[in-house]
Protein backbone atom coordinates (compact mmCIF):
# COMPACT_ATOMS: atom_id res chain seq x y z
CA UNK A 1 0.00 0.00 0.00
CA UNK A 2 2.72 2.70 0.70
CA UNK A 3 4.51 1.92 -2.53
CA UNK A 4 1.00 2.49 -4.34
CA UNK A 5 0.38 6.17 -2.31
CA UNK A 6 4.09 6.77 -2.88
CA UNK A 7 3.55 5.82 -6.62
CA UNK A 8 0.63 7.66 -6.73
CA UNK A 9 2.13 11.27 -5.39
CA UNK A 10 4.54 11.39 -8.38
CA UNK A 11 1.47 12.19 -10.60
CA UNK A 12 -0.79 14.08 -8.41
CA UNK A 13 0.54 17.94 -9.42
CA UNK A 14 0.52 17.97 -13.32
CA UNK A 15 1.70 21.02 -14.54
CA UNK A 16 2.54 25.00 -13.61
CA UNK A 17 0.06 26.88 -14.44
CA UNK A 18 0.31 30.40 -13.96
CA UNK A 19 2.14 32.66 -11.32
CA UNK A 20 1.42 36.08 -9.68
CA UNK A 21 4.47 38.82 -9.92
CA UNK A 22 4.58 42.38 -8.09
CA UNK A 23 6.03 45.55 -10.06
CA UNK A 24 5.98 48.78 -8.41
CA UNK A 25 5.78 49.73 -12.32
CA UNK A 26 2.73 48.36 -13.29
CA UNK A 27 2.15 50.26 -16.25
CA UNK A 28 6.00 49.21 -17.76
CA UNK A 29 5.73 46.03 -16.57
CA UNK A 30 2.65 45.03 -18.50
CA UNK A 31 3.76 46.98 -21.52
CA UNK A 32 6.91 44.48 -21.65
CA UNK A 33 4.88 41.69 -21.65
CA UNK A 34 2.76 42.79 -24.43
CA UNK A 35 4.24 45.43 -26.68
CA UNK A 36 7.89 43.68 -26.52
CA UNK A 37 6.73 39.58 -25.47
CA UNK A 38 3.70 39.60 -27.37
CA UNK A 39 1.64 38.65 -24.78
CA UNK A 40 -2.31 38.87 -24.57
CA UNK A 41 -4.34 40.78 -22.10
CA UNK A 42 -7.17 38.78 -20.64
CA UNK A 43 -8.36 40.41 -17.88
CA UNK A 44 -7.90 43.75 -15.62
CA UNK A 45 -9.29 43.43 -11.87
CA UNK A 46 -8.12 46.05 -9.30
CA UNK A 47 -4.52 46.45 -9.37
CA UNK A 48 -3.70 43.12 -11.47
CA UNK A 49 -3.93 42.88 -15.11
CA UNK A 50 -3.40 38.86 -16.59
CA UNK A 51 -1.67 37.87 -19.28
CA UNK A 52 -0.93 34.84 -21.48
CA UNK A 53 1.28 33.71 -24.03
CA UNK A 54 -0.07 31.99 -27.15
CA UNK A 55 0.43 28.58 -26.39
CA UNK A 56 -0.54 28.62 -22.69
CA UNK A 57 -3.59 26.34 -22.18
CA UNK A 58 -5.54 28.21 -19.49
CA UNK A 59 -7.00 31.95 -19.48
CA UNK A 60 -3.79 33.22 -18.14
CA UNK A 61 -0.24 32.57 -16.52
CA UNK A 62 1.18 35.54 -16.06
CA UNK A 63 -0.92 38.02 -13.25
CA UNK A 64 0.93 41.03 -12.89
CA UNK A 65 0.01 43.11 -9.49
CA UNK A 66 1.11 46.68 -9.03
CA UNK A 67 3.00 46.81 -5.29
CA UNK A 68 5.37 49.18 -3.52
CA UNK A 69 8.28 46.62 -4.23
CA UNK A 70 9.22 44.25 -7.37
CA UNK A 71 8.90 39.85 -6.18
CA UNK A 72 6.97 37.13 -6.23
CA UNK A 73 2.86 37.18 -5.53
CA UNK A 74 2.57 33.16 -5.72
CA UNK A 75 2.93 30.62 -8.00
CA UNK A 76 0.00 27.96 -9.13
CA UNK A 77 -0.22 24.22 -9.84
CA UNK A 78 -2.67 22.14 -11.35
CA UNK A 79 -3.40 18.65 -9.89
CA UNK A 80 -4.40 15.88 -12.03
CA UNK A 81 -7.44 15.06 -10.81
CA UNK A 82 -10.18 16.72 -8.01
CA UNK A 83 -8.79 12.97 -5.92
CA UNK A 84 -5.23 14.43 -6.49
CA UNK A 85 -5.52 17.79 -5.45
CA UNK A 86 -7.49 16.18 -2.20
CA UNK A 87 -4.10 13.96 -1.71
CA UNK A 88 -2.10 16.60 -1.62
CA UNK A 89 -4.02 19.27 1.00
CA UNK A 90 -4.14 16.50 3.25
CA UNK A 91 -0.13 16.02 2.87
CA UNK A 92 0.54 19.77 3.07
CA UNK A 93 -1.81 20.20 6.04
CA UNK A 94 -0.11 17.54 7.81
CA UNK A 95 3.22 18.95 7.14
CA UNK A 96 2.27 22.29 8.49
CA UNK A 97 3.20 23.94 5.22
CA UNK A 98 -0.86 24.47 4.32
CA UNK A 99 -2.53 27.62 4.96
CA UNK A 100 -6.37 26.89 3.71
CA UNK A 101 -8.64 27.63 0.93
CA UNK A 102 -9.59 30.27 -1.33
CA UNK A 103 -12.27 31.12 -2.86
CA UNK A 104 -10.25 30.91 -6.45
CA UNK A 105 -9.73 33.91 -8.85
CA UNK A 106 -10.14 35.02 -13.07
CA UNK A 107 -10.06 32.18 -14.83
CA UNK A 108 -9.54 29.33 -12.02
CA UNK A 109 -11.83 27.81 -9.19
CA UNK A 110 -11.34 27.02 -5.76
CA UNK A 111 -7.63 27.21 -4.49
CA UNK A 112 -5.32 25.09 -1.65
CA UNK A 113 -2.73 27.79 -0.49
CA UNK A 114 0.84 26.94 1.04
CA UNK A 115 4.28 28.49 1.88
CA UNK A 116 7.87 27.28 1.82
CA UNK A 117 9.93 27.20 4.08
CA UNK A 118 11.01 30.75 2.86
CA UNK A 119 7.50 31.91 3.03
CA UNK A 120 7.39 31.68 -1.35
CA UNK A 121 3.44 31.75 -1.36
CA UNK A 122 1.95 28.70 -3.52
CA UNK A 123 -1.36 27.16 -4.06
CA UNK A 124 -2.85 24.24 -6.09
CA UNK A 125 -6.07 24.01 -8.13
CA UNK A 126 -8.22 21.20 -9.77
CA UNK A 127 -10.62 23.60 -11.52
CA UNK A 128 -9.70 25.72 -14.25
CA UNK A 129 -10.72 27.48 -17.34
CA UNK A 130 -9.35 26.79 -21.00
CA UNK A 131 -8.78 29.62 -22.90
CA UNK A 132 -11.35 30.19 -25.92
CA UNK A 133 -9.78 32.16 -28.61
CA UNK A 134 -12.13 34.99 -30.72
CA UNK A 135 -13.18 34.75 -33.87
CA UNK A 136 -10.24 36.53 -35.48
CA UNK A 137 -7.97 34.66 -33.33
CA UNK A 138 -8.62 31.32 -34.31
CA UNK A 139 -5.96 28.94 -36.23
CA UNK A 140 -6.07 26.04 -38.99
CA UNK A 141 -3.78 24.56 -36.24
CA UNK A 142 -5.93 22.53 -34.28
CA UNK A 143 -3.90 21.74 -31.77
CA UNK A 144 -2.69 25.19 -30.66
CA UNK A 145 -5.10 27.57 -28.74
CA UNK A 146 -4.65 30.98 -31.30
CA UNK A 147 -2.94 32.23 -33.73
CA UNK A 148 0.37 33.00 -33.38
CA UNK A 149 0.55 37.22 -32.49
CA UNK A 150 1.93 40.03 -34.70
CA UNK A 151 2.68 42.25 -31.89
CA UNK A 152 6.02 42.36 -30.49
CA UNK A 153 7.78 38.89 -30.61
CA UNK A 154 5.51 36.46 -28.82
CA UNK A 155 6.79 34.00 -26.29
CA UNK A 156 5.29 30.36 -26.49
CA UNK A 157 4.46 29.56 -22.88
CA UNK A 158 5.35 30.03 -19.59
CA UNK A 159 8.02 27.65 -18.75
CA UNK A 160 9.76 27.77 -14.95
CA UNK A 161 10.58 30.10 -11.80
CA UNK A 162 13.74 30.10 -10.19
CA UNK A 163 13.67 30.97 -6.17
CA UNK A 164 15.92 31.78 -3.79
CA UNK A 165 15.62 30.60 -0.32
CA UNK A 166 17.96 29.93 2.95
CA UNK A 167 16.63 26.25 3.04
CA UNK A 168 17.20 24.70 0.03
CA UNK A 169 16.97 21.31 1.62
CA UNK A 170 13.28 21.91 3.46
CA UNK A 171 12.32 23.04 0.06
CA UNK A 172 13.23 19.45 -1.62
CA UNK A 173 11.75 17.73 1.52
CA UNK A 174 8.15 19.44 0.82
CA UNK A 175 7.86 19.35 -3.03
CA UNK A 176 9.28 16.03 -3.18
CA UNK A 177 7.62 14.21 -0.35
CA UNK A 178 4.60 16.00 0.23
CA UNK A 179 3.77 16.97 -3.73
CA UNK A 180 5.69 14.29 -5.29
CA UNK A 181 7.79 16.47 -7.46
CA UNK A 182 11.14 14.74 -9.25
CA UNK A 183 14.64 15.79 -8.65
CA UNK A 184 16.10 16.42 -12.16
CA UNK A 185 19.72 18.24 -11.27
CA UNK A 186 21.35 19.15 -8.22
CA UNK A 187 23.99 21.39 -7.46
CA UNK A 188 26.04 19.95 -4.20
CA UNK A 189 28.49 22.00 -1.71
CA UNK A 190 31.03 21.20 -0.43
CA UNK A 191 29.81 19.66 3.19
CA UNK A 192 26.95 17.65 1.28
CA UNK A 193 24.05 20.09 1.43
CA UNK A 194 21.96 21.19 -1.96
CA UNK A 195 23.16 24.87 -3.36
CA UNK A 196 20.73 24.49 -5.88
CA UNK A 197 17.53 21.61 -6.66
CA UNK A 198 15.80 21.80 -9.92
CA UNK A 199 12.54 19.66 -9.73
CA UNK A 200 10.02 18.84 -11.88
CA UNK A 201 6.77 17.18 -12.51
CA UNK A 202 6.55 17.14 -16.10
CA UNK A 203 9.48 15.46 -18.38
CA UNK A 204 11.18 18.62 -18.78
CA UNK A 205 14.25 19.19 -16.73
CA UNK A 206 12.27 21.65 -14.40
CA UNK A 207 9.22 23.78 -13.67
CA UNK A 208 10.66 25.01 -9.73
CA UNK A 209 14.29 25.65 -9.12
CA UNK A 210 15.47 26.90 -5.54
CA UNK A 211 19.14 28.00 -5.21
CA UNK A 212 20.84 29.40 -2.11
CA UNK A 213 19.82 33.08 -1.42
CA UNK A 214 23.78 34.91 -1.51
CA UNK A 215 22.08 38.18 -1.67
CA UNK A 216 21.14 38.51 1.71
CA UNK A 217 21.31 36.84 5.57
CA UNK A 218 17.22 36.91 6.34
CA UNK A 219 15.27 34.25 6.99
CA UNK A 220 11.93 33.53 5.13
CA UNK A 221 11.96 36.66 2.84
CA UNK A 222 10.63 34.66 -0.16
CA UNK A 223 12.62 36.08 -2.98
CA UNK A 224 12.05 35.31 -6.65
CA UNK A 225 15.31 35.24 -8.67
CA UNK A 226 13.57 34.64 -12.45
CA UNK A 227 10.87 33.24 -13.86
CA UNK A 228 10.85 32.30 -17.66
CA UNK A 229 8.61 32.02 -21.28
CA UNK A 230 9.79 29.61 -23.91
CA UNK A 231 10.80 30.71 -27.43
CA UNK A 232 11.95 27.59 -28.54
CA UNK A 233 14.77 28.17 -30.84
CA UNK A 234 18.47 29.94 -30.24
CA UNK A 235 18.12 32.42 -33.02
CA UNK A 236 15.02 33.73 -31.30
CA UNK A 237 16.96 35.15 -28.22
CA UNK A 238 19.48 37.21 -30.75
CA UNK A 239 16.49 38.64 -32.61
CA UNK A 240 14.53 39.07 -29.13
CA UNK A 241 17.97 40.72 -27.82
CA UNK A 242 17.59 43.31 -30.10
CA UNK A 243 14.09 44.21 -29.64
CA UNK A 244 15.15 44.78 -26.05
CA UNK A 245 18.39 46.64 -26.19
CA UNK A 246 16.77 49.33 -29.03
CA UNK A 247 14.21 49.60 -25.87
CA UNK A 248 16.36 50.51 -23.44
CA UNK A 249 15.88 47.25 -21.38
CA UNK A 250 19.01 45.57 -19.31
CA UNK A 251 20.14 42.22 -20.60
CA UNK A 252 21.76 41.09 -17.18
CA UNK A 253 23.48 38.17 -18.93
CA UNK A 254 23.19 35.86 -22.57
CA UNK A 255 23.01 35.05 -25.12
CA UNK A 256 24.14 31.51 -23.82
CA UNK A 257 24.48 27.81 -23.00
CA UNK A 258 23.25 26.01 -19.40
CA UNK A 259 25.20 23.33 -18.22
CA UNK A 260 21.52 22.22 -16.02
CA UNK A 261 19.09 21.45 -18.35
CA UNK A 262 21.38 22.26 -21.49
CA UNK A 263 18.91 24.95 -22.32
CA UNK A 264 20.06 28.37 -24.36
CA UNK A 265 18.45 31.46 -22.82
CA UNK A 266 19.02 35.35 -21.77
CA UNK A 267 18.22 37.40 -18.75
CA UNK A 268 16.67 40.60 -18.97
CA UNK A 269 15.05 43.06 -16.18
CA UNK A 270 11.57 43.87 -16.91
CA UNK A 271 10.55 48.09 -16.20
CA UNK A 272 9.34 46.88 -12.45
CA UNK A 273 12.70 45.20 -11.45
CA UNK A 274 11.99 41.56 -11.89
CA UNK A 275 14.07 39.51 -13.78
CA UNK A 276 12.87 37.43 -16.81
CA UNK A 277 14.71 34.43 -18.19
CA UNK A 278 13.60 34.07 -22.24
CA UNK A 279 14.49 30.14 -23.20
CA UNK A 280 15.71 29.48 -26.35
CA UNK A 281 16.27 25.89 -26.87
CA UNK A 282 14.73 24.18 -24.71
CA UNK A 283 17.25 21.75 -23.62
CA UNK A 284 16.30 18.31 -23.18
CA UNK A 285 13.37 16.01 -21.98
CA UNK A 286 13.45 13.24 -19.55
CA UNK A 287 11.51 9.97 -19.93
CA UNK A 288 13.76 7.05 -18.00
CA UNK A 289 11.23 6.43 -15.33
CA UNK A 290 14.06 5.29 -13.19
CA UNK A 291 15.95 8.67 -13.82
CA UNK A 292 19.32 9.17 -11.77
CA UNK A 293 19.61 13.15 -10.45
CA UNK A 294 22.66 14.42 -12.25
CA UNK A 295 24.96 16.09 -9.33
CA UNK A 296 27.18 19.10 -10.03
CA UNK A 297 29.73 19.31 -7.55
CA UNK A 298 29.90 23.17 -5.85
CA UNK A 299 33.96 23.56 -7.72
CA UNK A 300 31.55 22.88 -11.10
CA UNK A 301 28.85 25.73 -10.23
CA UNK A 302 29.98 28.24 -12.91
CA UNK A 303 30.08 25.04 -16.25
CA UNK A 304 26.60 24.07 -13.95
CA UNK A 305 25.04 27.29 -15.07
CA UNK A 306 27.16 28.46 -17.84
CA UNK A 307 28.05 26.00 -20.28
CA UNK A 308 29.56 28.45 -22.60
CA UNK A 309 28.78 32.25 -23.47
CA UNK A 310 30.60 35.43 -21.65
CA UNK A 311 31.05 35.35 -17.35
CA UNK A 312 28.32 35.79 -15.43
CA UNK A 313 27.88 38.92 -13.15
CA UNK A 314 28.17 38.95 -9.76
CA UNK A 315 24.79 40.48 -9.73
CA UNK A 316 23.20 36.98 -11.03
CA UNK A 317 23.95 35.30 -8.16
CA UNK A 318 23.45 37.97 -5.64
CA UNK A 319 20.25 39.59 -7.02
CA UNK A 320 16.26 38.80 -6.70
CA UNK A 321 13.37 40.41 -6.09
CA UNK A 322 12.49 42.28 -3.70
CA UNK A 323 15.88 43.91 -2.96
CA UNK A 324 14.44 45.26 0.21
CA UNK A 325 14.43 43.05 3.47
CA UNK A 326 10.70 43.24 4.37
CA UNK A 327 7.80 43.24 1.81
CA UNK A 328 5.41 46.84 1.67
CA UNK A 329 1.77 46.69 2.50
CA UNK A 330 0.11 46.62 -0.74
CA UNK A 331 -0.82 50.15 -2.42
CA UNK A 332 -4.47 51.55 -0.94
Amino acid sequence: MEKLVNELKQFDVAELTHMEIYTPDPEGTVRFFKELLGMIETARVGQSVYLRAFEDSYQHSLKVTERNEPGLGHMSFRASSKNALERRVRELEKSGAGKGWIDGDIGHGAAYQFVTPDNHRMEIIWEIEEYQASESEITVLKNRPQKRPTKGYPVRRLDHAMLMSKDVTGNKNLFMNELGFKLSEHIVKDDGTDLGIWLRVTNTVNELVFTEDEGTSEKGLGRLHHFAFLYGNTQNLYEVAEILTENGLEIEAGPFKHGISQTTSLYVYEPGGNRVELYGDPGYLIFNPDWKPVTWTQEEVEKAIMFFGSPLPKSFFANGTPTVKTLSLPKK
